[in-house]
């Protein structure tokens, strides 16, 4: 088990250097937004996460994944229209970290602070596509893929959660450990920058 878990996580640093940080291409159309979050680590694991701990922990697993899709595109419509919120890239590696602790911990909260805690860290996802896209049907490829990723995560966390092998504990644990790690690098990464 402790080789896997190291295996595991070494994957996962080549990671931080694909992380994208505000020079992704700008775009319009459908497709430039739908894979605009696939494009780096920090918004992929934050929202593949997002799903993953609904699913592990939360009594309604569909609250939270919703609130961040409807957050994230509240703070990409701010982005988009020019405001700036300090640390924006600080606090998507922040949320990383905490979200890969919360998967890893299968950590219940109540359902307003569920939705309020991915809400606030979708904000600044959020404002970090808005800034980066070009609004309409590129917003609207962002959201349908943050939809999927939460899906996809939900889905993982849920199966982990009502199967009944020996091993699924421990794999949600090393799959939120690992995710907190690489918000931890990204956090170390965008500080030390």
């Amino acid at each position: 088990m402790k080789r896997a878990l190291v295996s595991a996580l070494a994957g996962l640093l080549p990671l931080v250097a694909v992380s994208h940080t505000g020079d992704a291409a700008h775009g319009h159309d459908f497709i430039t937004g739908f894979f605009h979050p696939l494009s780096g680590a920090d918004h992929l694991a934050a929202m593949l996460t997002v799903g993953l701990w609904s699913g592990l922990a939360l009594r309604r697993p569909w609250q939270a994944p919703l609130a961040f899709a409807v957050l994230l595109l509240v703070g990409a419509l701010l982005g988009l229209s020019g405001l700036e919120l300090p640390a924006v890239e600080p606090m998507i590696a922040a949320s990383v970290l905490a979200l890969g602790l919360l998967a890893a911990t299968r950590r219940a909260l109540a359902p307003a602070l569920a939705m309020g805690l991915v809400g606030f860290f979708a904000c600044f996802h959020g404002m970090a596509h808005g800034a980066e896209l070009d609004g309409g049907l590129a917003l609207l490829g962002m959201v349908l893929a943050t939809w999927l990723l939460h899906v996809a995560g939900l889905g993982l966390g849920l199966w982990l959660r009502r199967t009944q092998a020996r091993w699924a504990l421990p794999l949600s644990r090393v799959l939120g450990g690992g995710i907190a790690l690489l918000g931890l690098a990204l956090m170390t990464r965008v500080v030390g920058a």
